[in-house]
This record gives structure tokens, C-alpha cells and sequence, in this order.
């Protein structure tokens, strides 16, 4: 019923906009319309916003009881047909597009993000051989291995729709991911269109994302796509402006939320797993099967098909107070043991993000394997659909089992950053990449990473990491060059600090302003922003409102999000000696008296056997003498709060607070005995401090870390030598 309501609306806008053309067309003597003015592109090198979002921005916070969970802008009805043989894809699709702004719309914009893979000159493949690499694992494509989307017709109306591509970003001219169309009938404020298009794909071996090896074929980024329409208000815009970029080597995906009713035919005997709800079995003709599916409230679509395709693993999962979620895993069956841990991580994360986040909205989620060599075709995500790593051995307590679970759950969660929250991943990625991957450790905080195998842990191998500190390890902390809110494809270092120092900062923010105060925050994020876009500004906005610690959160987004900068506080020096008496000269009762050298060591002798002889049990680190405890902090980064922690020989402590912008600072005590340690940042509150070693020092040394790795080590060596000797 939501859907025929929404459509009969969209249609009467195209009616009215069609009658009121006829009725103009029909005045006598009616002058010539003026022109429609042009809608600007957004930047091209845009990314994050600093000023926070309209209160009605994307139609306001949805509250629940709207008629639709989202706001929708646009319907896909869609008909294709799959050759896995020619790996291609033919299809027909009605796009109809509704018109928010206050202003007509004589042109849209549509990516054809399949294009990327059509050769070396585009976008994508420019920035690869930049940087002299491949997506993420560097598979290369080889000779009758590209791929490409083709627009074979476009019209409005019945009306022919003229279309040319165009360059948002400055690419070369020889990139074909964003066309322009310019309508016979432009499109009032308020009003909807129909645009009929027919479509032609050649699907990539799977390189980047999308494509197929042998049977298996995963279909995204695969048909025409409607860029956005942003109003002023929203995201930084302060008039209407397109948002369409092209599709860059890192960069991935902006869209508008609205329904889908898809019908994909392929051969019999494959298997097929999509975005959204199945519509009844399938339908056969000829030979073929006709699956058909469709959801509502989203902003894109993937498949997947394969004949090879092991018996489909299916279970529920209830939304606490919702509805039913029903988990389908598909895989191939050479990998049948991925498929429960697939399917037991889905419901982890299901319910991990529902309680800390917001409900799980949709009633589906399918997970796929891929097979053996199309790895790149795993760790992705669509809405209610993606796809997870695959490994022969996923035995318990291993690195591949955790990796299993972890990219599982990633994915899962991108179905809450990128596709209920839904921000730009092209201009503000870490507002997908960067929250989910913290969200994500931070779930699996009480969970060591085992980095084994199932043969070393036979071998008693096991050492375990956790994952924050994992996390840190691979961040750029010394010389960072890019701000994690920086777009995606303006970056020297690429995409991997998006994930680490977004994570890292997100988790050092939790430290410093409770965990009770982040999960409020961040449901409160959830509820605001939901089927909306939110932007860098609005996450700055919620987490200082809703925490309440809106100092912190501004400092924390000033210093590591919009700028990016290094933590590197240290202890320089430590101390504590005893306060002796010294020698020279000072007035007694009026008559100046000299203390001789001599006569002062004597004095010190004398009072320290007295008191040795007084005290016989007395504990290290005490004297007749009090002892002047000094610590010198050091700066080499920004400011951030520091807390420092110093601790004496009888057990007592002082802690003092460092938070101002001084390059350093001494703190000093005197007491009855000698300090034993001094340590900064107790709490690991900055874990992208550069280094944490620094940290701390004792004034005994402490060589118990170094006689452990040395034991450790040693035990590896023998055990490799053991090993070898057997072998022989």
C-alpha cells in the first residue's frame, strides 16, 4: 500500500508538470519560456563539513511514524537478464525521481560506475597505476577481462533524452562514470519524472568490488544510478548543487533513499541472493528463472548468481521489540565450514549494533562466500546484503577464524553507517569506514586476535593482540598526512588511516569521556540521522550535545578529524633524590656560622646509622632524610589532557592533571621516602600517542618486559630448531 501511495504521487507530479507545459503551449501568442536555470555540481575536492546540517534537512529526524522509514526520492523498476557465459547483464529500468528543490531541473546526473572497468584512461585505473597498485590484493585484469556499462536508450515521456559525459572531478576526459542528461521536459520544484532506460552490461573479471570469475558472479555498482539533489542546509550546501563524482580508485558510494522492485532472470540451476525481500519462487520460462525482489527505504542494489552454489544456510534472528530477521548465507561448497561462522557472527552483530545503535529496520540479510580467487569480490556491502572473506581453515582461536568473524561483522555494520545513516562516502568516508571500524572493535573488545594457525597452535604457538592496539600499530602516528575527514580520493597515504586513525580517535574519545556517555551519544546519532545523510558537522554536533563533554568532543574534532595531529607526550626526566643538608654559610641567633664539608658528611653519617639502628625492618626507599621527587613532562604534539601518576616506596600515590598548551612542565614533591615510578596517561586514554613506551619510567630499572621477550624468544628458536631437526 506505501509503495502504490508513493508512486500515484510521483506520477501526478510528471501529469501536472506535463498539463501545465500543454496549457502554456496552448496561449496564444505565449512568449518563450526563459531558461531553466542550471543546478551547479558540488566540489570536487569536497569533504568535511564544518557547519552542521538544517534542522530539516533531509526532511527532518524521523520520528517513527511517518508512512515510510525513510523520506523517498526515488524508484527503481528494474528487468535484467544474466549470460554468465558472456558475463554480461542486459537490462531495462524506470527510474522515476522526485524534484525536492525549490527550482526546476532541466538536467540530472546518473553514474555508470561500471565504467571504471572499461579500461586504463579511466578515473579508477589512472589513480591505480598512480599508485602503482591494485585495489586491495593488486589483481590486474587482463586481455578480454574489462568491464563496462553501456546506456543504449533514455527516454522521458516517449521523448528521446540527449545525454553527454561529464567530468565533476577533473578526470580525464576519457572517464565515462557520470553522464549527464538534459531533459526535453524539465522537472518542477516538487514534481516527479519517469526516465525509461535500457542498458547494456559487460561485467569485469572481479578486480575491484563487482564482477565474476568462472560461475560465480557478483553484480554491484551495475546499473544507471541518479546522483543527489542536495538543498541548502544540508551537508555544507547553501543552494541546490548536484553531488556526483566519479568513481575513483577508493572512494565509494552516495545515493538517495527510495524503493526497488527488481526482477533478474537467470539460467536454471544458479543460485541467486539480492538486496531486499523475495517476491514468491521463482518463475521459469524457457530454461530461465525469473527471481524477483523488492525493498523499500534503501539506496542501492546488489546480486549474486552462481551454480555452484552449496545448500543455502538459513536462520532468524528476532529484533528486540521487532520483527523477525531472516539470515540467508550462500557459499560455495568447497568453503561449507565458513558458512556457520558466517551465519553465528551475523547474529552477533545483528544484535550488538540493535542494542548500542538503533533496531535493525529490514527483515533480510544475506551474507555471501565468495569462492577461491575472487577474494575482491569479498568484504563489501549493500543494503540487507554483503559479501565476507573466505578461508580453508576458520578452526577456533586462529587469525582466519577471527578475520571470518570480523569481516562478517564489518560488513554488517556498514548496513548501519553506509546504508541507514547514509552519509557521503565519497567527501566524508570516515563517517562510514572510520565509525564502523571502531564500532566494530569495539564489540569484539573483549576478544583477542590469535595470531596462529591451526598447526602453530599444535606447535603451542598462540600469541594473542588485542585489537584496538592492532589497530594502532598500522595508523600513521608519527608523520600523519591526511585528516580523517579529508575526502577519499585526496589522500597521500590512501584509505587505510580512514580506518585506523578514525577508530583510534573515536576510542581515545570513549576513554576520556566514559563509555556511558559514547553509547548515548551515538544512539542519539542513530536516532537524529537515520535515512538522512548526515555529515562530519552533525556527528561533532550530537556527540557534544549528548555526551554533555562538548570541550572535548570540539578538541577532539578540531585536533584529529578536521586537521590531523600528532600526540607525542612524554616523561623526559624522573627523579628523586634525598634532601641532604648542604654546606656554606647562614646567620645562627645573629652570628653567621660556615658548614664545612666535612662536618656536614659527618653529620649525614651519624643520623643515617642512628636511624638505621632506630628503623632495622625499615623498607627500600626510606631514609632520615626526605626525598625531592621531580618529573619533567614533555611536549612534541598537540595539547591533549594528561593525567600523570607518580608512586613512593610506602605505597602512597600523587596524581596531577596536565591540561593547558605549555611545550612542557615540571611537577615536584618532598616526602618521608623515594618515588618508585612515574607513569602518564594511566588509563591509555591516548592510544595514538606516537609511542607509549615513553610513557612511564621507574627509577630502578625494570628489565622484567626484556628477560620476558627474551625467554619467549628463545623458546621460539628452540622449538624452530626442534622442528627442523625432526624434518631431517
Amino acid at each position: 500500500m506505501r509503495r502504490h501511495r508513493v508512486g500515484a504521487a510521483m506520477g501526478m507530479g510528471l501529469l501536472q508538470t506535463f498539463l501545465l507545459l500543454a496549457a502554456l503551449a496552448a496561449q496564444p501568442g505565449a512568449a518563450a519560456q526563459p531558461a531553466v536555470p542550471e543546478i551547479p555540481l558540488a566540489p570536487a575536492h569536497a569533504a568535511a563539513v564544518t557547519t552542521p546540517s538544517a534542522p530539516d534537512a533531509w526532511g527532518g529526524i524521523r520520528s517513527g511514524t511517518e508512512a515510510t522509514l525513510s523520506d523517498r526520492v526515488v524508484s527503481y523498476r528494474i528487468a535484467a537478464t544474466l549470460d554468465p557465459v558472456k558475463h554480461t547483464v542486459t537490462g531495462k529500468q524506470t527510474l522515476t525521481w522526485r524534484n525536492r528543490s525549490a527550482q526546476s531541473a532541466g538536467s540530472v546526473y546518473l553514474h555508470l560506475y561500471l565504467n571504471a572497468f572499461e579500461g586504463e584512461n579511466s578515473t579508477f585505473a589512472t589513480e591505480r597505476r598512480a599508485r602503482k597498485g591494485g585495489f586491495r590484493t593488486g589483481v590486474a585484469t587482463g586481455d578480454g577481462e574489462w568491464g563496462y556499462i553501456e546506456l543504449r536508450g533514455v527516454t522521458q515521456g516517449g521523448a528521446r533524452v540527449p545525454w553527454r559525459f561529464v567530468h565533476p572531478d577533473g578526470g580525464p576526459d576519457t572517464d565515462h562514470t557520470v553522464v549527464r542528461l538534459d531533459l526535453p521536459i524539465p522537472v518542477a520544484a516538487g514534481a516527479s519524472t519517469n526516465l525509461d532506460i535500457s542498458f547494456f552490461d559487460q561485467l569485469p573479471r572481479v578486480v575491484a568490488r563487482t564482477g565474476y570469475f568462472g560461475s560465480f558472479h557478483l553484480v554491484g555498482q551495475w546499473f544507471p544510478k541518479i546522483a543527489v539533489l542536495e538543498l541548502p542546509g544540508e551537508r555544507g550546501a547553501t543552494a541546490p548543487r548536484w553531488n556526483a563524482h566519479e568513481m575513483h580508485l577508493e572512494s565509494e558510494f552516495y545515493a538517495d533513499f527510495g524503493s526497488y522492485d527488481v526482477r533478474l532472470t537467470v539460467p536454471k540451476g544458479y543460485t541467486v541472493g539480492a538486496t531486499g525481500e523475495r517476491q514468491g519462487p521463482p518463475l521459469e520460462q524457457g530454461g530461465m528463472l525469473t527471481h524477483h525482489f523488492m525493498q523499500d527505504d534503501v539506496h542501492d542494489f546488489a546480486w549474486t548468481a552462481d551454480n555452484r552454489t552449496g545448500t543455502p544456510l538459513s536462520d532468524t534472528w528476532t529484533v528486540p521489540g521487532g520483527a523477525p530477521v531472516t539470515i540467508t548465507v550462500l557459499y560455495p561448497k568447497e568453503l561449507a565450514s565458513n558458512a556457520e561462522p558466517a551465519l553465528r557472527a551475523t547474529k552477533q552483530a545483528l544484535n550488538y549494533f540493535s542494542n548500542t545503535l538503533g533496531p535493525y529496520p529490514y527483515r533480510t540479510i544475506t551474507v555471501v562466500v565468495p569462492p577461491h580467487n575472487a577474494d575482491e569480490a569479498g568484504g563489501m556491502e549493500y543494503p540487507t546484503f554483503v559479501t565476507t572473506e573466505s578461508h580453508a581453515d576458520v578452526s577456533a582461536n586462529t587469525l582466519d577464524a577471527y578475520l571470518t568473524d570480523f569481516t562478517t561483522i564489518h560488513e554488517f555494520g556498514h548496513g548501519y553507517f553506509y546504508g541507514i545513516l547514509a552519509s557521503n562516502e565519497f567527501e566524508e568516508p570516515m563517517l562510514d569506514e572510520g565509525l564502523n571500524n571502531y564500532w566494530n572493535f569495539r564489540m569484539l573488545r573483549d576478544r583477542p586476535i590469535h595470531l596462529t594457525t591451526s598447526f602453530l597452535r599444535r606447535l603451542g604457538l598462540g600469541v594473542a593482540w588485542e585489537g584496538f592496539a592492532s589497530e594502532r600499530s598500522q595508523a600513521p602516528r608519527a608523520a600523519p598526512a591526511d585528516a580523517p575527514g579529508q575526502n577519499a580520493y585526496d589522500r597521500l597515504q590512501g584509505m587505510t588511516p580512514i580506518y585506523t586513525r578514525t577508530s583510534g580517535t573515536m576510542r581515545d574519545l570513549e576513554a576520556r569521556i566514559g563509555k556511558e556517555a559514547t553509547e548515548r551519544a551515538f544512539k542519539e546519532y542513530y536516532r537524529r540521522w537515520k535515512f538522512r545523510h548526515p555529515s562530519v558537522a552533525d556527528l561533532r554536533e550530537t556527540l557534544a550535545e549528548a555526551s554533555g563533554q562538548r570541550a572535548i568532543v570540539e578538541q577532539v574534532f578540531a585536533q584529529q578529524i578536521y586537521k590531523v595531529a600528532r600526540i607525542d607526550d612524554r616523561i623526559e626526566e624522573f627523579d628523586s633524590e634525598e634532601v641532604l643538608p648542604l654546606t656554606g654559610t647562614a646567620q645562627v641567633d645573629g652570628v653567621r656560622m660556615e658548614r664545612l664539608k666535612g662536618e656536614v658528611e659527618t653529620a649525614i653519617s651519624a643520623k643515617r646509622a642512628m636511624w638505621k639502628h632506630d628503623h632495622p625492618a625499615a623498607a627500600e626507599g626510606s631514609g632520615p632524610f626526605p626525598f625531592e621527587t621531580t618529573v619533567l613532562l614533555r611536549r612534541r604534539g598537540a595539547p591533549v589532557r594528561q593525567t600523570l601518576v607518580v608512586k613512593f616506596a610506602d605505597g602512597t600515590r600523587e596524581e596531577v592533571v596536565w591540561d593547558d598548551e605549555r611545550q612542557w612542565v615540571r611537577y615536584s614533591w618532598v616526602k618521608p621516602v623515594r618515588a618508585v615510578s612515574a607513569e602518564m596517561d594511566p588509563e591509555r586514554a591516548h592510544l595514538m600517542d606516537i609511542s607509549k613506551l615513553d610513557d612511564s619510567k621507574t627509577i630502578v630499572p625494570d628489565r622484567a618486559a626484556s628477560i620476558r621477550w627474551s625467554l619467549e624468544l628463545g623458546a621460539l628458536w628452540q622449538m624452530f630448531l626442534t622442528l627442523i631437526a625432526s624434518i631431517v
